[in-house]
């Protein structure tokens, strides 16, 4: 019986059939970065995409609202105070006659600015103190501990209240109330990131080429919290506006101006009569802080390095 023989495969044949068989192994999935898969983890989140739509919306009547009605919303005008909402003035007007439609957008434009102005100087200083400590480390970060919880200790509502009393009613003295306190808990999150990356090959590599620690916080640490304040923005946003409503609310708010608070202050003695005065501006706050806390518990999930 003729035995058939096995025929050894030369280099250049064997080459093609190991490269095949490798392709063949191989897993085909893309390389996508972290923020790549945040983005697509978001995309898939239909509650993200709706806060996000309810938030272009919002933003585009605050940006365009007041162009779009062109009616009044400033000078007083006794002939059509307190209309129901209609074909003219689609929001109504109020006890002076002007323009609920144009004054809730520009009051929730202000809300909004003092929101933004607020967040941003809460990060900013959060991220320098927590900067400092973390990299400082020993006596300089206890010492700056024990400092950030006496200035935590203290209640906010009261250290606002007594600020807006000594400083006035008015927009810095509201950005220096809602401030002064508010960037501790910024510190002790950026802190508590940092105490873990300060031990990293590429930061020590950083400081034994004489990197400066300005450089190595500003350029090595501080961008590996991104995410964390990214979270920490779209959490404090809707608290600065919600807070500047309720103090407004209170009658220890912002005064002479329009903004969400006042304006659902004006509207509350007005409720029995003419509901829509308090409806209107209550409802653009709600949806406002509503889609500003969706899209940060959305983001809170897509940012999670455990789900990637």
């Amino acid at each position: 019986m003729a035995t058939a023989k096995t025929r050894i495969l030369t280099p250049q044949e064997a080459a093609p059939v190991e490269r095949s068989r490798f392709d063949a192994e191989k897993i085909n999935r893309p390389t996508i970065t972290f923020w790549q898969g945040a983005w697509y983890k978001l995309r898939k989140n239909p509650i993200a995409i709706s806060a996000m739509i309810l938030l272009a919306i919002l933003l585009f009547f605050i940006l365009f609202g007041p162009a779009l009605s062109g009616e009044n919303y400033i000078d007083i005008d006794a002939k059509v105070k307190n209309l129901a909402p209609n074909s003219t003035y689609w929001f109504g007007t109020d006890t002076m006659g002007r323009d609920l439609f144009s004054r809730v957008w520009i009051g929730a434009r202000l809300s909004l600015i003092i929101a933004l102005v607020c967040s941003a100087i809460q990060l900013i200083v959060g991220c320098a103190y927590g900067g400092i400590m973390a990299y400082s480390g020993g006596i300089v970060d206890n010492v700056m501990m024990r400092i950030l919880e006496i200035v935590n200790s203290f209640p906010s509502l009261l250290i606002t209240l007594l600020v807006m009393m000594v400083v006035g009613k008015n927009v810095g003295g509201l950005l220096i109330a809602m401030c002064i306190t508010s960037w501790c808990g910024t510190a002790r999150q950026v802190r508590g990131q940092l105490m873990q990356l300060r031990e990293s090959e590429y930061v020590q590599a950083a400081q034994m080429i004489g990197a400066s620690p300005m450089r190595i916080i500003t350029k090595h640490l501080l961008p590996n919290t991104i995410s964390i304040l990214i979270l920490n923005l779209c959490s404090s946003i809707p608290s600065y506006i919600f807070t500047e409503a309720s103090l407004s609310f209170l009658g220890m708010g912002l005064s002479d101006v329009i903004s969400l608070g006042v304006l659902i202050s004006e509207g509350k003695s007005k409720m029995s009569f003419y509901p829509w005065q308090l409806l209107f501006p209550a409802v653009v706050l709600c949806l406002t802080v509503l889609a500003f806390n969706l899209l940060g518990d959305a983001l809170r999930d897509a940012l999670d390095p455990r789900t990637h």
